[in-house]
């Protein structure tokens, strides 16, 4: 399993309740965590039982060494990582409103840190099963897939919004899992259903799925929609949600082989994404392979 893409130290902001304009509030607590979309993902795939690599780029200060650091702590391997010399790693400042469990992202990355798609080497490539990159990383991430498809690597991408270049990233992946909102905005339709429908008509992804948050997920394939309930869970912190729902996903899928039903993996991909948030920060509660099947035999 290959991940591509962002990395970050978040700074996380805990508030009983959303700060109006123009006003001061105590913070109910602070802490710095990894985080950031691909990184995140890589983690929970290793926890899953994976076999995981990451490429993306950090600069060369605490930020990069701490994030790289948390990576090899779950055994994932960032031979491949490009340190910018020079330059502050990716930072996001996280509020997290305690009452409801929802957060609000302000972000901060250095153009420099940018990944070119000379980063991303053929071999490492066509050398996993798996292809997973998000959105963020247009040129680098189309590079990468359209080399994926030519050796016959399967391909996941997380994409959040559209860009220049995001229709072409998007026929090169098999497995497309967006934004709530990026659907109605890549497309234009006015129903989630008929956005699903030209998604997967415009890109020829045989799978196309949309989270949902608290109401979980919907996908489209083979023509049919495949609407997966969320779990329910005590909500610490939303942070990072999507990020290990697409993992789950992935996991699924691998370990399963080619007979796991898309709607097997859509349960895994929300048992996950729930667990993830009983815990504060993008990484702390995400389950283990064990805990994970342990929670889903009990959900029968």
């Amino acid at each position: 399993m290959l991940a591509i893409g962002e990395n970050s130290i978040d700074l996380l902001a805990e508030l009983d309740g959303h700060p109006a304009p123009d006003t001061k509030m105590a913070l109910a607590g602070f802490s710095e965590r990894p985080g950031g979309q691909s990184a995140t993902a890589a983690v929970a795939m290793a926890r899953l039982g994976l076999r995981t690599r990451y490429i993306g780029r950090v600069g060369d200060d605490d930020y990069g060494r701490r994030g790289l650091d948390s990576l090899v702590a779950e055994g994932i391997d960032v031979t491949g990582v490009v340190t910018v010399p020079g330059v502050t790693s990716r930072f996001a400042v996280i509020l997290v409103d305690r009452t409801s469990g929802t957060r609000t992202v302000l972000w901060h990355r250095d153009p420099a840190l940018r990944l070119a798609p000379a980063d991303i080497p053929a071999a490492a490539v066509g050398a996993v099963r798996v292809l997973y990159v998000d959105g963020s990383e247009v040129p680098a991430a189309t590079a990468a897939a359209e080399e994926a498809r030519r050796c016959g690597t399967r391909t996941v991408v997380d994409i959040e919004q559209a860009q220049d270049g995001t229709d072409r990233l998007l026929r090169s992946i098999d497995v497309i899992i967006a934004a709530e909102a990026f659907p109605a905005e890549l497309t234009g339709a006015s129903s989630l259903g008929l956005a699903l429908a030209r998604m997967q008509e415009a890109s020829g992804a045989p799978v196309v799925c949309v989270t949902l948050g608290e109401e979980g997920s919907l996908a489209r394939v083979g023509g049919r929609e495949i609407r997966t309930p969320a779990f329910r869970v005590p909500v610490v912190d939303s942070t990072g949600a999507g990020d290990v729902f697409r993992a789950g996903f992935v996991a699924a899928w691998l370990h399963g082989g080619d007979t796991t039903e898309v709607e097997d993996a859509l349960r895994w991909a929300n048992a996950v994404a729930a667990l993830k948030c009983r815990g504060l920060g993008a990484r702390t509660a995400t389950p283990t392979l064990t805990e994970l099947r342990t929670f889903l035999d009990g959900r029968m």
